[in-house]
């Protein structure tokens, strides 16, 4: 597994306590109390920072998005109404409170009659439909926060088409603005629909747009804000799409508010930007929509199955202050959600292991025993918001996988998953842990401890299926050999090149269509399969056969590290005889990864 700079906490993750201590200082200002008078009460403790932990919620678009029967009588994304959003609120402080579960989403369309058709105040900011939300948005705010919750609300990033007015609406508090000051002068269009015009950061009055409409949120009382469509990312690329200032200029906004708000970016972001997401948001969705589209709420293929290729790359980014959002967990609600019981299960645990903000879409007032248990288990939600490490497959992304973390007290977080179509074994080997001999094993789904096992635990899984334990060791550390790629021996088209981030400044490319690469003089006392650990490089998901002493290859796939330059490891199985050997990974017939070196354990 990579490093992680996990315990570093950003500089994003001290706004509230910013705005926390400016509050302390106000209140130091004021004369002290005489000594003669009674003591004053002392202080409330203060909020947790912003993002501190993974959120947990709930979104209206899982449901406004479905196609399920009922939930949207009046065309689509009719769902989201004031009614059925008090009706979340009040389900969800009933049922979900209690284990941690805060945020009230409101996404799309809250300023959209039933055609869709926008309605924007005299400023153009996005204002409320009348029949949506009759009551108007700071009424539902208040509401949410009667029960003790947090409102959140969504805009799409850019300058609406509806809310430009042929450049003649003036900015709210902005003199001599107006929304043609703020867009480009060709009108050129941004986010992952072109629904809105590019705003134009060079002029001091597009600050001025994105200030008011921060300040409108904060004095609704919203304390949460999704900002969607934003590129480079949402499947779009280019100068047209490149939305970094304008993330840049809403956490300038939220700050200038006084208010914490949590500042959430979607969709698909673009990895080469995470330092920018990670510098002004608390939040970034890596993926596409979770959402099938469909007569159900999701799908396994559609595109539930898709996160286990792409949060691999991410893992390292998330921490206290910003997380990798993987979208909405609807596993709650049985036949509407589309998802079989393993399905759901595993579904759960991949988005608790890997520190997902941990927020529903589901009906919350229809939640089925099996829903609400995956929703709500306490031993799960305990690993999602603890201070270990997110979870990263420490095998190759194979149809049958491991995924671990190492945990603060020395245990370890494992995820056993079977992703293939029919039921098969999976194992997680004790090596690729970093640790030989004995553990005891907890199920943590089950809630039961399995005693000890000796160098592996090997669960039957059905399809799609997963085991969650906690493993605990009770042998001894693994020590490792040590063998770079750019020693060995190449064929093909394989050539060294230079990598910074790589072990000794050298990696082996070009590994496509026969290329391979041989490591040799790798010694080890006793024949047996030894789970080797790769440090590779690849920019997208690629394939290599790996074998031992000129034998038969078996192919394994490795996950994305991002782009190029990024270094990433797994283990491989490969069977040595005592004494020495030579280690192979070819490309075949395809393009392989990039590999840095490999480290080979001195036992079993």
């Amino acid at each position: 597994m990579r490093s992680s700079s996990y315990s570093a906490l950003p500089a994003r993750a001290l706004r509230a306590l910013v705005v926390l201590a400016l509050t302390a200082g106000v209140t130091a200002a004021v004369p002290a109390a005489r000594a003669d008078t009674a003591t004053a009460p002392p202080a409330a403790p203060a909020a947790p920072p912003v993002a501190a932990k993974p959120y947990m919620g709930w979104t209206s678009w899982t449901m406004q998005s479905s196609k399920y029967p009922g939930l949207n009588p009046k065309g689509d994304y009719s769902y989201l109404s004031e009614a059925n959003v008090l009706e979340q609120t009040d389900a969800m402080a009933a049922r979900l409170k209690k284990y941690g579960y805060e945020y009230l989403n409101i996404d799309a369309g809250w300023w959209m009659d039933w055609s869709w058709t926008a309605h924007f105040d005299e400023y153009g900011r996005q204002q409320a439909d009348p029949v949506r939300f009759p009551s108007g948005m700071k009424a539902v705010a208040d509401h949410i926060h009667a029960k003790g919750l947090k409102a959140g609300i969504y805009l799409p990033v850019g300058l609406e088409k509806g809310a430009y007015n042929d450049g003649k609406n003036p900015i709210w508090n902005a003199g001599g603005c107006t929304t043609g000051d703020i867009v480009h002068d060709d009108l050129r269009t941004t986010n992952g629909w072109d629904s809105a015009y590019k705003i134009d950061f060079s002029d001091p009055c597009a600050q001025k747009y994105i200030d008011s409409q921060a300040r409108m949120f904060a004095d609704w009382g919203y304390d949460f804000l999704k900002l969607d469509g934003v590129g480079p990312g949402s499947f779009k690329s280019g100068d047209n799409y490149d939305n970094v200032p304008d993330v840049a200029a809403w956490h300038k906004a939220i700050e200038a508010t006084g208010r914490p708000i949590h500042l959430e970016l979607s969709w698909s972001l673009d990895y080469g930007h995470v330092a920018d997401w990670k510098k002004y948001s608390d939040g970034w969705r890596i993926d596409t929509d979770v959402e099938c589209y469909c007569n159900t709420l999701v799908s396994w293929e559609n595109s539930v199955d898709d996160r286990w290729d792409d949060a691999p790359a991410w893992t390292d980014h998330a921490g206290p202050g910003g997380w990798n959002d993987l979208d909405s967990l609807n596993v709650g609600n049985g036949e509407m959600d589309g998802l079989t019981r393993a399905e759901r299960q595993s579904y759960a645990t991949l988005w608790a292991v890997v520190k997902s903000p941990l927020f529903t879409g589901d009906d919350l007032t229809r939640l089925d025993s099996y829903g609400l248990k995956l929703l709500t288990d306490r031993e799960v939600i305990a690993i999602n918001q603890s201070d270990a490490p997110p979870a990263e497959p420490v095998t190759a992304s194979d149809a049958q996988q491991v995924w671990a973390a190492k945990n603060p007290d020395g245990t370890y977080t494992v995820a056993l998953f079977n992703l293939a179509d029919a039921p098969a074994a999976v194992t997680a080997h004790w090596p690729t842990l970093g640790f030989t001999g004995r553990a005891s094993v907890r199920d943590v789904w089950n809630k039961e401890n399995l005693g000890t096992h000796n160098g592996k635990i090997t669960e039957a899984l059905p399809a799609h299926g997963s085991r969650l334990f906690t493993v605990t060791p009770r042998g001894t550390r693994l020590a490792w050999t040590a063998h770079e790629a750019e020693e060995g021996a190449l064929a093909g088209n394989a050539v060294v090149a230079g990598c910074s981030a790589c072990s000794g400044g050298h990696k082996v490319g070009n590994l496509y269509t026969g290329g391979k690469v041989t490591v040799g003089d790798v010694v080890v006392p006793e024949a047996g399969t030894y789970q080797i650990k790769v440090a590779y490089v690849s920019g997208d998901p690629r394939s290599v056969l790996v074998f031992a002493n000129g034998g038969g290859g078996t192919s394994h796939r490795f996950a994305s590290t991002g782009d190029w330059g990024t270094v990433n490891s797994v283990h491989v199985p490969v069977r040595l005889k005592a004494g020495t050997n030579t280690i192979t990974f070819d490309s075949g017939s395809g393009y392989a990864p990039d590999i840095d070196r490999i480290d080979v354990p001195t036992s079993l």
